[in-house]
């Protein structure tokens, strides 16, 4: 590939007004940012209660309420988890 040429001819270099300026902007003073109180959305409860049911999946020993088939699914088995700790009264949102 042959190498580029550049121009003879340059660019006058431009001269600005100051009729065109723009104002300078003034920023409103940052306020400090109050955070909010992080609440947990689960309990301690809940998080038990899931970690049972995930070992009992993983033993095979956890089973379905309706047809008392076998849970083999992660999901199925946190499901689970939550649903006896919403019964036993522990801190877990609605279902949607």
């Amino acid at each position: 590939m042959p190498a580029r040429k550049k121009s003879a001819a340059k660019k006058a270099p431009r001269k600005k007004s100051p009729a065109t300026k723009s104002p300078a902007k003034k920023t409103p003073a940052k306020k400090t940012a109050t955070r909010k109180k992080s609440t947990r959305k689960y309990g301690r409860k809940a998080s038990e209660d899931v970690e049972t049911a995930m070992r009992e999946m993983k033993q095979g020993t956890l089973r379905s309420g309706g047809s008392g088939k076998k849970v083999t699914s992660r999901k199925q088995a946190i499901a689970i988890g939550l649903s006896e700790a919403r019964r036993e009264g522990g801190k877990v949102p609605n279902k949607k």
